[in-house]
């Protein structure tokens, strides 16, 4: 079991997140401590107001008076609403909480069964209360609960959570719920660069994103949109639009998200443990499929896109392990989809075409410029001597996402006058 605590200034979204949980039948009120009791029985964000106000008033000094609290058994541990309510209380008491107004919300959002916790940090005078080693104390009372309710160690459930999230299946139905289950967990997980590793990470988990923009009142809007993806690939049912699944999963979030790990990635040179990996794996392997199994070994999975003629123009790397993304050609020139193409590509009818279109540059549909090869598709040493020597500092290459370096060709100088 593990417990995430954290404190804000904003009683009002806190209480509209778990609210909004409860008005789509995804979480439910289970237990409250020194609340007003409602007329109707049903808990809303008016009555929790009223019931924190008191405190809120007479606090003066305390800038983060707001305690949102989600305590997270494992998928395994199967406990009931009476359950997890003593959970909550014995955890609250534990924590120095005890006496202070909270409410306990059950939520079902994801497959995980857990409980958010909403109070606060300050008393009836507005004195904040003792927090010192808050979260060492927390683990120690999660260690405790374990025991005591025979839960799953909390070692175990990380080791769980490292492993893939499960894939979008559209026959099973509530297409919604499994889409949410991808996408809030990916989102705030893994590290990736930019809005098309994204995408690219998505798709293997069968889901779709893409970027809308247009204008209302003369204002100019974007955001996304999600989609459930079947076996080949294409959109199916519905789309759901981002706000239907909370903020962490809107552009904005995701733009914050994209900067921080581009700071996370270069400062914990995230790049080379999934370097080695890959060169490790094409030292052993012959063929594509045994590429990509040896990858997966390693806890890679590797996305080759291709177009109708079988060309590969582009390659994603999931590294699950240090939950990061990586299109091959920002890993390096040497992991561009063009020289997986070159390794994989085994047939002989294209290779004369190939020679033919020797010279010419074309560009791929996703931005990467197409140089055609003119070595033999069969002698994959000179491809392989290039991937093996990927930590040899070079200059030049690919600039940024997906776009290569385009060097301008010198002109020739025109020489009038008779030629001999």
């Amino acid at each position: 079991m593990v417990a995430k605590i954290s404190s804000g200034s904003l009683l009002y979204s806190v209480l509209a997140y778990n609210q909004t949980k409860v008005d789509e039948r995804m979480a439910m009120v289970i237990f409250t401590n020194r609340m007003i009791e409602p007329k109707t029985g049903e808990y809303d964000i008016a009555v929790c107001m009223r019931s924190f106000e008191p405190y809120l008033l007479a606090n003066q000094r305390t800038e983060k008076p707001v305690l949102h609290i989600s305590i997270n058994p494992d998928p395994n541990d199967k406990l009931s609403e009476e359950q997890l309510s003593e959970i909550a209380q014995t955890y609250m008491d534990k924590m120095g909480y005890g006496d202070q107004p909270f409410i306990v919300y059950k939520h079902e959002d994801i497959d995980r069964h857990h409980i958010h916790i909403v109070s606060l940090r300050v008393d009836e005078n507005g004195r904040k209360l003792d927090h010192n080693f808050e979260y060492k104390k927390s683990m120690n009372i999660c260690r405790a609960l374990e025991l005591q309710y025979g839960l799953v160690p909390a070692d175990q459930k990380q080791r769980q959570e490292s492993t893939p999230l499960k894939a979008v299946d559209y026959e099973k139905g509530d297409v919604k719920r499994q889409v949410a289950n991808v996408i809030r967990p990916v989102a705030q997980g893994y590290h990736f660069q930019s809005l098309k590793e994204y995408k690219a990470l998505l798709s293997f988990y069968n889901v779709h994103v893409e970027e809308v923009r247009g204008e209302v009142k003369g204002k100019q809007y974007r955001g996304l949109v999600y989609s459930a993806l079947n076996s080949t690939g294409e959109k199916v049912g519905n789309p759901f639009n981002a706000s239907s699944f909370g903020k962490s999963v809107g552009i904005d979030a995701l733009e914050k998200r994209i900067e921080k790990s581009v700071e996370i990635i270069r400062h914990r040179g995230l790049k080379d443990h999934s370097k080695k990996a890959i060169v490790s794996a094409l030292k052993s392997c012959s063929n594509r499929s045994s590429f990509e199994k040896e990858l997966a070994k390693k806890g890679i999975t590797v996305l080759f896109r291709e177009n109708e003629q079988g060309r590969i123009y582009g390659a994603t790397f999931i590294d699950h392990d240090q939950k990061t993304v990586f299109n091959g050609s920002r890993l390096g020139k040497e992991f561009s989809a063009n020289v997986f193409n070159d390794l994989f590509r085994v047939p002989l009818e294209k290779v004369e075409h190939t020679k033919q279109e020797a010279g010419k540059e074309t560009f791929t549909s996703e931005g990467e410029q197409f140089e055609p090869s003119v070595r033999q598709p069969n002698d994959p040493e000179s491809i392989l001597g290039g991937l093996l020597s990927v930590f040899i500092p070079e200059t030049g290459g690919y600039n940024g996402d997906n776009h290569p370096t385009i060097r301008k060709r010198k002109k020739r100088k025109r020489r009038f006058g008779r030629q001999m």
